[in-house]
């Protein structure tokens, strides 16, 4: 389906990059977030990823997907923008406790508090292992993928997958230890 929206947009049709957008962007917001580490700025990241891929797309020589080929430039971009900006992180605020809910709101509630233990752990982790896990364990993808998006060597990606779960657990176990001195 990539390859025919290519051919449209390369013939001149260039609505046709709409699909790409539309099917790309929230994989894309993801892997830029995961080095970033800032939303505002992984936004423009992915617009400037948009931009790069739409004027070199002549350039796609269709070897592989072109996810792979997008998401290396979503790297690219993410790592550049790194280079030209230092941004801090903004901690955010706990919500408040909410009393007398029903089951369903509280498991509700759980499942959202472990997905941002995940992701506030995930913004701990240096840009590198932060992006590994993600495209291993969220997006699914084979360790060939990620040596082709990231450019590293297949020996280097299980090495800092290694670090990363390492680390991963060293944060989410800070994060618990903090929750349960603060209730305290």
């Amino acid at each position: 389906m990539d390859n025919l929206y290519i051919d449209k947009v390369l013939s001149g049709d260039s609505h046709a990059f709409r699909y790409f957008v539309k099917t790309y962007k929230d994989m894309a917001f993801s892997l830029a977030i995961s080095i970033v580490k800032n939303e505002l700025l992984a936004e423009e990241v992915v617009q400037d990823a948009f931009l790069q891929a739409y004027l070199s797309l002549a350039q796609f020589k269709k070897q592989a997907k072109f996810s792979t080929w997008f998401y290396r430039i979503v790297v690219h971009c993410s790592y550049s923008s790194l280079k030209k900006r230092s941004w801090d992180t903004v901690p955010i605020e706990p919500l408040e406790e909410v009393m007398e809910m029903d089951e369903s709101i509280i498991s509700k509630l759980i499942e959202e508090e472990q997905k941002q233990l995940i992701q506030d752990a995930l913004l701990q982790l240096p840009g590198q292992e932060a992006l590994a896990l993600r495209l291993f364990y969220l997006e699914e993808l084979h360790l060939e993928e990620i040596t082709q998006i990231t450019g590293w060597t297949l020996a280097n990606t299980k090495v800092i997958l290694h670090r990363a779960r390492k680390r991963m657990s060293i944060e989410v176990q800070k994060h618990l230890i903090g929750q349960e001195n603060a209730r305290r």
